[in-house]
């Protein structure tokens, strides 16, 4: 049955989003990156967010924390985060932002959203190289994110705790003085510490030297070690082995399984690679056009998939026990997320193979099993038989729907940790 999104959920969420929606207004028209997503992430877990390449993987975690920038907006949505403090504070003062123990981040004001950023949420960018500043060591930006939580915790929830007072003044005196350092001693050696933490040989050594110096497996570890700074509750991290050959991918996948259980932390991993996925994920949320399809255990989306396109990125994935047979591409492009050609109707609707013509309006979300919301998915599939006699003809989208692709037939190829299906616009991955 198609179920209405709601506040509650699992007794052991951290995170929980509901509705999120996002748009980028450009020259080009309306996008929309983000539509209506909802999960949930629990304490200690590794919750995996898949999808092709344009699906708006990145553009949901950028939204969660606060990190969408012009010309995009979050204007709908809610993200409750798991802080008894931080709720008890807002209680008397805006209880439409709190729920028991959860407080609507979204509702908070715009420096206590940048305070959490930190503490209870941290980013491992995809980008190492592009995300780390070329001009300063890796150790003294490391230190700088530790010095900045440090500075946080002596004054929490304020915005001036963010930098102490450190303003123009502060950072003439420091340019004109160099060994004036912004970040503490105490920074440094923490910094160092977390270099040890991420497995960089030598890190003492290596906290001098600069981003150019290390190599791509190095620098992302450096980043891993910067999102660590704060202690976060919940680590996003963005699809975290692109561009790494797989014998480092696999290191960096273990640091991070590692990095977890030790500290106890959750994690959104967000990837286009089911091998990565099934290696670290305990739940999972695949995601198409901006939505998430389907969502559920790691059993329930591999082993009994609803969606189509679920089964089509699993059709993809080579059988090595028997290479022979065929991969079965998913036909189509990725629609382009412009508003004027998304159509009110499933988004794969013109890329399905088991099309009908329920399909032609906007799907809920629904439960698989009954009274149980652990598996879900957006798709009338979930409700019903697929019906030959109500299948769309299979020429119904080339002559009008606008947001039909060419249609040449494309290897998942992301599936499988190989190149990406479709362009991404700029606003995502």
């Amino acid at each position: 049955m198609a179920r209405e999104s709601a506040v509650g959920g699992h007794p052991d969420d951290v995170l929980r989003v509901r509705n999120l929606t996002t748009r980028f207004h450009t020259s080009e028209g309306q996008i929309n990156a983000v539509e209506s997503v909802d999960f949930d992430v629990r304490d200690g877990e590794v919750f995996g967010v898949v999808g092709e390449s344009g699906s708006g993987k990145s553009v949901t975690a950028l939204s969660v924390i606060d990190l969408v920038d012009s010309p995009g907006r979050v204007v709908e949505g809610e993200v409750w985060y798991r802080d008894a403090d931080l709720a008890e504070e807002f209680r008397g003062s805006d209880p439409d932002a709190v729920d028991g123990d959860f407080v609507d981040v979204r509702r908070l004001p715009t420096g206590v959203r940048r305070a959490l950023r930190g503490p209870a949420f941290s980013t491992v960018f995809q980008d190492p190289m592009s995300s780390l500043n070329p001009s300063l060591t890796v150790g003294e930006q490391i230190a700088e994110a530790v010095e900045v939580q440090r500075r946080a915790r002596a004054n929490p929830r304020r915005t001036r705790s963010r930098t102490q007072g450190y303003g123009l003044g502060r950072f003439l005196v420091d340019s004109l003085l160099p060994n004036r350092s912004y970040a503490s001693e105490s920074s440094h050696s923490r910094a160092v510490e977390l270099l040890e933490q991420v497995g960089i040989p030598d890190p003492a050594e290596r906290a001098e030297e600069y981003p150019h110096q290390f190599s791509g497996g190095m620098l992302q570890r450096a980043m891993i070690a910067q999102a660590l700074a704060g202690e976060p509750d919940v680590l996003v991290a963005d699809e975290p082995t692109t561009a790494l050959d797989v014998t480092i991918q696999a290191q960096i996948l273990d640091l991070l399984r590692d990095l977890q259980e030790e500290e106890g932390m959750s994690v959104v991993l967000i990837t286009h690679d089911l091998g990565v996925i099934a290696r670290m994920c305990s739940r999972v949320g695949v995601m198409y056009a901006g939505e998430i399809v389907e969502r559920g255990t790691l059993a329930d989306v591999f082993e009994s998939p609803v969606h189509p396109y679920t089964e089509g990125l699993l059709g993809s994935i080579p059988d090595l026990e028997d290479p022979a047979p065929r991969l079965r591409p998913i036909e189509g492009n990725v629609p382009s997320l412009l508003d004027s050609e998304m159509g009110d109707r499933c988004y794969f609707a013109d890329r399905c193979p088991r099309a009908m013509h329920d399909c032609l309006t906007r799907i809920p979300e629904y439960d698989v099993a009954e009274g149980t919301d652990e598996h879900a998915a957006r798709c009338v599939l979930a409700e019903r038989e697929y019906d030959q006699a109500d299948a769309l003809p299979a020429d119904y989208f080339e002559a009008d729907d606008p947001t039909a692709g060419p249609a040449d037939g494309v290897t998942d190829d992301d599936a499988t940790g190989g190149s990406v299906v479709g362009e991404e616009v700029s606003t995502d991955d």
